[in-house]
C-alpha cells in the first residue's frame, strides 16, 4: 500500500489518499456504523459507536478501546453532510473541526481529511503527546484495508 503524506499545517494536518474503491462504497463505510467500527482509529485500537446520527446538527459518540485496555470516549457533531462529496464534523476534547472532501475519480474515491485545531499549541500537544499524525495516517491505513477485504468478499460473492 502507498503511504498517504501528512501535511502539516500551523493548526492541524491534513492527508490525501486516492482509495482503490468507489464512491458509494467508500461513502458507506464512512457513514455506516456497523462499518466505521472495523476501521476507525489507529493500528491496535477498536471502536464501540454508541450513536452515530450522519446529520447535520447529529451527534456521533463513540469509545475507543486501546491495545492496553484503556478506554477513550470521544464525541462529536456533524456540522455538514454533503452525500458523497463532504463531511465536516466538530470533534470535542481534544477540540478540533475535522472535514473529509470525497471526489469520484471512476472506480477509485480520492479522500481529503483534515484535521484543524483551535490552536497551534493544542495541535502541538495533540501531535507530540498523542502522536495525531501517525494516527491520522494509521486510520487511512486501516480503512483502506477494510475496504479491500470488502471488495475480496464481494468478488468471491459474485463468483
Amino acid at each position: 500500500m502507498e503511504q498517504p503524506k501528512i501535511a502539516p499545517t500551523n493548526k492541524g494536518i491534513s492527508i490525501k489518499k486516492t482509495l482503490n474503491a468507489a464512491i458509494d462504497l467508500v461513502w458507506e463505510v464512512w457513514t455506516n456504523p456497523g462499518h466505521i467500527a472495523n476501521w476507525w482509529g489507529p493500528t491496535g485500537f477498536t471502536s464501540t459507536i454508541h450513536k452515530m446520527e450522519v446529520i447535520a446538527g447529529g451527534e456521533w459518540r463513540l469509545t475507543m478501546h486501546g491495545a492496553d485496555g484503556k478506554k477513550y470516549p470521544n464525541r462529536s457533531v456533524f456540522k455538514e453532510i454533503i452525500l458523497f462529496e463532504k463531511i465536516v464534523f466538530d470533534h470535542f476534547n481534544p477540540n478540533y473541526v475535522a472535514t473529509i472532501v470525497f471526489t469520484s475519480k471512476e472506480n477509485e474515491t480520492l479522500i481529503e481529511w483534515t484535521m484543524e485545531f483551535e490552536t497551534a499549541e493544542l495541535f502541538e500537544t495533540v501531535v507530540k503527546v498523542f502522536k495525531a499524525d501517525e494516527g491520522l495516517n494509521q486510520s487511512v491505513e486501516k480503512l483502506e484495508g477494510y475496504l479491500s477485504k470488502l471488495l475480496r468478499q464481494s468478488a468471491m460473492e459474485d463468483s
